[in-house]
């Protein structure tokens, strides 16, 4: 078997790193492609269209969701031995941290695996925002938020409601899941034919979604095979991004697994892809506004994406495609902040100052009056 031929040659934790890696690599090249962006879809649904990023979207989630479920009716899987639905999970979190990642989201222009995936085609306003989306994470993991984030967690907890299977508690079977979600996936294929976005740019967004089952079969097939316990997850970039991070801190080797394979191999992955098709450029902040901007919302992903367990990816796909109760709560609270904050921070406020600067028409003398 390959992943026994990997484990014996580089180790059980050479072998995740190289798994991360690779599957990485893949997100993170067909994710550029594809612009797999879901601040782009929740502005354009908020919006009031339905149009090609909703599009790329809609068969990312969906094609991760059909994908996991096949490999559990395949008995190559089982959702019930992920973390997030073997042990207890903040539902207050969830919906703290999914408000607060939307609202950064937007700030930002783009979740954290946009920023990693843009930071890898030459974009310094992303690269500069997603370090600090890791160190707000790193402090929200370990450092001085941590006590805020657990305050934050605590007061609701799916102990309350007895589990954290969205299907188990709505009592609807595996089979009707699965095949709502079939119709999703045919669904937005036609969307996507309909909005024209391309072949390609359809491929590469199924692609994008079926790195989740790959990763869920991967770090699975891990355990069977690995002599110390792996854990069984799938893609996300908000304890990833934190634990890459520390790695460059930490002595060499004290940290190396699936995740801390998945960040650098998401870079490399977009690097090459943005190389191959002439998208490499230098792209840098505007202003001393847009850094602030850029940097705070940064912020406040990383403080949302660990409160909440999760990010765009982490609960938003990945969680979601087990059907974890809090990665629901945790996306529909993103969709909903990042309307909020667009049409506010985006619509709203330019639309006031742009009246507020109109030119004003001079006075006109006495007994002087204009003509139509």
């Amino acid at each position: 078997m390959e992943l026994e031929w990997l484990a014996d040659r580089f180790g059980d934790k050479g072998a995740l790193l190289i798994g991360g890696g690779i599957i990485g690599a893949l997100f993170g090249a067909f994710a550029q492609q594809s612009r797999f962006c879901l601040r782009a879809a929740a502005i354009e649904f908020s919006r009031g269209r339905v149009g090609g990023k909703m599009a790329v979207w809609l068969i990312v989630f969906s094609t991760a969701i059909a994908g996991t479920m096949i490999l559990a009716e395949l008995g190559l899987f089982s959702a019930t031995e992920t973390r997030q639905l073997a042990s207890p999970q903040s539902l207050s979190g969830a919906a703290l941290g999914g408000l607060l990642f939307g609202v950064g989201m937007v700030l930002a222009r783009g979740c954290s695996s946009r920023l990693l995936v843009l930071s890898a085609t030459g974009n310094l306003r992303a690269l500069l925002s997603g370090l600090v989306f890791a160190v707000v994470a790193q402090a929200s993991l370990h450092g001085f938020l941590s006590p805020v984030r657990d305050a934050l967690a605590a007061p609701l907890t799916t102990l309350s409601i007895g589990s954290n299977d969205l299907l188990l508690l709505s009592g609807i079977s595996e089979r009707t899941a699965l095949t709502l979600v079939l119709i999703g996936l045919a669904a937005s294929l036609a969307l996507a034919l309909w909005r024209k976005i391309g072949i390609w740019k359809t491929i590469a967004a199924f692609a994008v979604g079926a790195c989740i089952p790959l990763a869920w079969w991967f770090t699975k097939a891990m355990t069977a095979i690995a002599f110390e316990p792996v854990q069984l997850e799938a893609l996300s970039f908000t304890g990833p991004s934190a634990d890459t991070l520390m790695l460059f801190l930490s002595r060499p080797g004290s940290m190396i697994d699936f995740d801390v394979g998945l960040v650098p191999g998401v870079f490399i992955g977009a690097f090459i892809a943005a190389l191959v098709t002439g998208e490499l450029e230098l792209q840098g902040f505007e202003g001393g506004d847009s850094m602030r901007r850029y940097l705070a919302g940064a912020a406040m992903m990383g403080f949302g994406g660990m409160l909440a367990g999760g990010c765009a990816v982490g609960a938003g796909v990945t969680g979601a495609s087990i059907f974890a109760l809090t990665a629901w709560v945790t996306l529909f609270s993103i969709w909903i902040a990042a309307a909020a904050t667009d049409w506010v921070v985006d619509r709203r406020l330019p639309a006031r100052q742009s009246r507020s600067t109109l030119p004003v028409e001079p006075s006109l003398p006495a007994g002087i009056q204009t003509t139509e």
